[in-house]
């Protein structure tokens, strides 16, 4: 039996092999970074919606990782005290800065700054969202505006404003855009549905249009991950979450530190071939859920017994 640590430890420490605790403590492993410590060290990046969620995953794990991360949303409270925490655990200093990506000129002046005080940044995280389930006809002009101007037209002001600076510059960069996974949209989350794959558009066309500036642009859709923020909207009773769990082939819902591994992998030097792409990161759902006869994954073998005799002793056609 494992013994209990005498102080508090944080993974990212254990990670990155500096002595805390002589002890032996399991984790499991999709949850390391699967990079070296220095992978990104003389890389500058921004994560919007950094202060929480998948957002505060990444800028952790990048921070793990060497980079100079800078976390930007609009509660600077929030900001303050995960800066704080994830330069305790990775031992690197995170800045911050406050913004509301809805409001272009805003950006624009926070852009402006970040130039002044780090530089361009060599990648842009945009994960900066808003999303509430509601019937769509419920849904006012007010509720469809308040979650597409922070996703789609929130990430064409972040995109356009740093993009800018990166081709005037002759910089290059790398964008990478949180979106959804599945392609063809949902009920029941509508405004959501229709930004995410506006951004999934962007992406696409500009990394045509930009890839001979030397920048890339791809998305991730992620399935379910639970963060408190999104499920507390998402799932308020806490039934759906299960329900999720029924359609995944993997048979749970994704973690924080997957979604990092697979932005530190995108976002990374060496994936500088790659743009224009989108992966979904979702457990097998999107497939899963696209196939008529996988929900017959539930049946026994007994049952397929069964089944397979009265397919035997059916005649004719």
């Amino acid at each position: 039996m494992l013994q209990k640590l005498t102080k508090p430890v944080s993974l990212w420490q254990l990670s990155r092999g500096i002595k805390t605790n002589p002890q032996h403590v399991h984790f499991p492993p999709f949850k390391q970074p699967m990079m070296s410590a220095d992978s990104f060290k003389g890389q500058t990046i921004l994560v919007t919606g950094g202060a929480t969620g998948l957002g505060k995953g990444m800028a952790t794990m990048l921070s793990s990782l060497g980079a100079k991360v800078c976390i930007a949303s609009r509660n600077e409270k929030a900001l303050q005290d995960t800066c704080s925490e994830i330069s305790t655990m990775t031992n690197n200093k995170v800045f911050y800065y406050s913004m509301d990506i809805r409001d272009h000129e805003k950006v624009f002046s926070v852009a402006d700054q970040f130039e002044k005080d780090h530089g361009i940044p060599n990648v842009v995280i945009n994960n900066a969202a808003g999303n509430f389930i509601a019937p769509s006809e419920r849904l006012s002009p007010k509720g469809f505006n308040t979650v597409t101007s922070i996703v789609l037209q929130g990430t064409f002001n972040v995109t356009s404003a740093f993009g800018k600076k990166m081709i005037k510059e002759k910089t290059g960069g790398t964008f990478l855009n949180i979106t959804v996974s599945g392609f063809k949209g949902t009920g029941f989350v509508l405004p959501s549905a229709c930004a995410k794959a506006g951004v999934d558009a962007m992406t696409y066309s500009l990394a045509s249009e930009w890839g001979r500036y030397g920048i890339r642009l791809n998305s991730i859709g992620p399935g379910p991950i639970y963060t408190k923020g999104a499920f507390s909207r998402l799932d308020p009773g806490g039934e759906g979450t299960n329900k999720m769990v029924d359609q995944l082939p993997v048979g749970r819902v994704g973690e924080v530190e997957e979604l990092a591994n697979l932005a530190c992998f995108l976002v990374h030097p060496a994936s500088s071939w790659l743009t224009g792409q989108r992966i979904d990161l979702d457990g097998g759902l999107t497939n899963y859920m696209g196939g008529m006869f996988n929900g017959l994954s539930v049946i026994t073998p007994e049952q397929w017994d069964m089944i397979e005799k009265m397919i035997r002793s059916t005649k004719g056609s």
